[in-house]
């Protein structure tokens, strides 16, 4: 048995920057969740076959209709976002409906930074994500494909 054959291959930091995409998703009629984890998984890079964990070879992601994205059961009155301000009793507690009406990019950012590793190739990798509440966005000269998340596992 020859055990070179069965060596890992790991893409380098160059290859992965010319290998980047932009993709647009909609996120109209979308749960927020199931769409989340794919965004995060197309972000990370797990859905090429030149993955490399250590490294950022994901793509670039625009998210447009982030108003139009659907939570599903009682989450929109029940969902709780809370924040701390650092002054005692600046505990802040905002709900998903009242963060989707005000800040419905936020929502959409929240749930896909959730789904990131948090260290600092995560944080690098939230670079990577657009989100626009309008079907309009400003990255039409990187001329962006459009994906179906159904297609993603």
């Amino acid at each position: 048995m020859d055990t070179l054959s069965y060596k890992t291959r790991s893409i380098s930091v160059e290859a992965a920057r010319e290998q980047k995409e932009w993709i647009l998703v909609d996120a109209e009629n979308q749960v927020l969740g199931r769409m989340a984890s794919k965004v995060a998984t197309i972000l990370r890079g797990k859905h090429k076959t030149s993955y490399t964990p250590h490294i950022d070879c994901g793509d670039n992601v625009i998210i447009i209709n982030a108003d139009k994205v659907v939570l599903t059961g009682n989450k929109m009155a029940d969902k709780e976002y809370v924040r701390y301000t650092g002054y005692p009793g600046g505990q802040r507690v905002t709900t998903a409906e009242e963060m989707l009406r005000k800040h419905p990019e936020r929502l959409v950012e929240k749930a896909v930074k959730g789904m990131l590793p948090r260290n600092r190739l995560g944080r690098q990798m939230y670079r990577n994500l657009r989100v626009f509440v309008g079907p309009e966005h400003s990255h039409e000269a990187q001329q962006p494909r459009k994906i179906d998340l159904s297609t993603i596992k």
